[in-house]
């Protein structure tokens, strides 16, 4: 779907076409369900978790301006949702009254992460910050520009590049001490996107 379609199918959704929203669904669900599970690392998470992100789509799309690009609008919607998902966790982790399910590993889980996340690419990216993953995620996975990396996490394009370089590197440095080698090169994209998908 090129961006004069999509800019069709919101107006029509906008105007009363509400089963036209499953377009939208359809052409963002795979992306946006990857950037999810990157960010919480839980398959069935990032499944509950993508499904919010349309609902609250939906529910805002008459606030959506045509001037902002859709897919960094929908992706800013993702980042805050995940954001809050990670926060609860922390609470619930925190919370010692809080019961939790140990259901967390499941078969399907281990599964999607031996065949889906490299081991030593998950491992990490668990060093790093929730920013510096997200930030690597959007540009590395995602294949988001800084301009709509700028939009999505409200910050400048130019600072962005800085702290991309500084994440990468790190990045590199925790991946080579869990592979045991000295370094990794992330500056080759398709070794960097391999590794992720």
């Amino acid at each position: 779907m090129d961006d004069a379609e999509l800019r069709q199918v919101i107006a029509d959704v906008q105007s009363g076409d509400i089963e036209n929203f499953e377009t939208i669904m359809h052409h963002y669900q795979k992306s946006i369900f990857h950037y999810c599970y990157h960010m919480l690392g839980n398959y069935s998470e990032a499944e509950d978790m993508a499904q919010e992100v349309f609902l609250k789509a939906y529910r805002n799309l008459d606030k959506y301006k045509e001037e902002i690009p859709f897919g960094a609008w929908i992706y800013k919607i993702a980042y805050h949702q995940c954001i809050d998902a990670i926060r609860k966790r922390r609470l619930v982790k925190y919370l010692p009254f809080f019961y939790r399910d140990e259901k967390e590993n499941k078969a399907v889980d281990q599964q999607i992460e031996a065949h889906y996340l490299d081991e030593y690419v998950h491992k990490a990216m668990m060093k790093l910050s929730v920013e510096e993953r997200n930030l690597l995620i959007l540009r590395c996975v995602q294949d988001k520009s800084y301009q709509e990396i700028s939009f999505i996490l409200n910050q400048n394009s130019t600072s962005l590049r800085k702290k991309y370089e500084r994440t990468a590197e790190k990045f590199r440095k925790h991946y080579g001490q869990v592979k045991g080698v000295e370094e990794v090169d992330v500056e080759q994209p398709s070794r960097f996107e391999k590794t992720f998908s």
